[in-house]
């Protein structure tokens, strides 16, 4: 049995990965910012980088922690929001582990926004990073656990896809504009969405968490990432209802603003370190994928 902290344990990923690892018999203890109520709590505060109850007998803690990316117009203190609060988290944790004098294995969030927009180009963990907001959050996030990398510790950064479920995430509201016969392609359709069902990236978080040998950067997306276009097809065969009219660019920036850039960007991202490690999708196709997030 392990003992796993998670911080984002109420979140969409992180209620999932709990409640995952107590079906298997792993214990988890979430970390939360408010006293704790029990054993499986310790409370820290990431906002203040405090951790006054620090994580022993922990083995692995997976850091899941950040405001939401794409609920909140991007403006000037949403965008600090979405940095500071993945560094700090990553920075508390971090003090935390170096403190437990334990050898305890770190399996920090962090995204695929670290490539960019891409095009075509087909993406692995070996790619350099691009630029645009995102890529920079995503190198502070990362960066933020340099003492621990540095330190030979294991650490795996789990670079997250677009997590398809109905409760949330991108595909919520996407469903609720198909239903309303509005969910065609999104600008051109052509860009490439790396997406993952909620069930493999739960999977995948535990690959992670048992194996700590595997460290760096690891793609958490579906086997090949499908074009934008195919996804929204795809989503209106599943609820019977069109999907041809497309959504202009310009529409879209009028309606959810700078996030915009990231719903028409193409990252051709693939699971190469995944796959090279033993890792098998239960969902590899789109239409596996968008069935298995209906379905839950």
């Amino acid at each position: 049995m392990l003992t796993v902290g998670i911080s984002g344990a109420s979140g969409l990923i992180g209620t999932a990965l709990t409640q995952a690892l107590r079906d298997r018999g792993d214990r988890v203890i979430a970390l939360v910012r408010r006293p704790a109520a029990g054993p499986d709590e310790r409370s820290w505060d990431p906002a203040k980088e405090t951790f006054d109850a620090g994580l022993a007998g922990v083995h692995t803690v997976v850091n899941l922690a950040g405001a939401g990316v794409g609920d909140k117009r991007w403006n000037t203190e949403h965008r600090a929001a979405i940095l500071t609060s993945r560094v700090r988290a990553t920075r508390t944790i971090v003090a935390a582990i170096e403190a437990s004098g334990e050898p305890i294995a770190l399996v920090n969030g962090s995204a695929v926004g670290a490539y960019g927009d891409r095009g075509e180009e087909v993406l692995t963990e070996s790619s350099p990073r691009g630029v645009g907001f995102l890529a920079e959050v995503v190198r502070a996030w990362e960066d933020a656990a340099a003492p621990l990398v540095e330190a030979g510790r294991p650490v795996s950064f789990a670079r997250t896809g677009l997590v398809m479920t109905q409760r949330g995430g991108a595909l919520a509201p996407l469903l609720r504009a198909t239903r309303l016969g509005a969910g065609g392609p999104l600008g051109s359709g052509k860009q490439y969405w790396p997406i993952i069902s909620l069930r493999d990236e739960v999977a995948a978080l535990m690959h992670l968490i048992d194996h700590p040998e595997i460290t760096g950067p690891v793609n958490l997306v579906g086997v090949e990432p499908p074009r934008q276009r195919e996804v929204a097809a795809e989503l209106g065969r599943l609820v019977h209802r069109p999907s041809v009219l497309p959504a202009p660019g310009f529409a879209l920036r009028l309606v959810v603003g700078e996030f915009a850039g990231e719903i028409l960007a193409s990252q051709r991202v693939v699971p190469e370190r995944l796959l090279a490690t033993g890792f098998e999708h239960r969902d590899a196709s789109v239409d596996e994928v968008l069935a298995a997030a209906l379905a839950g």
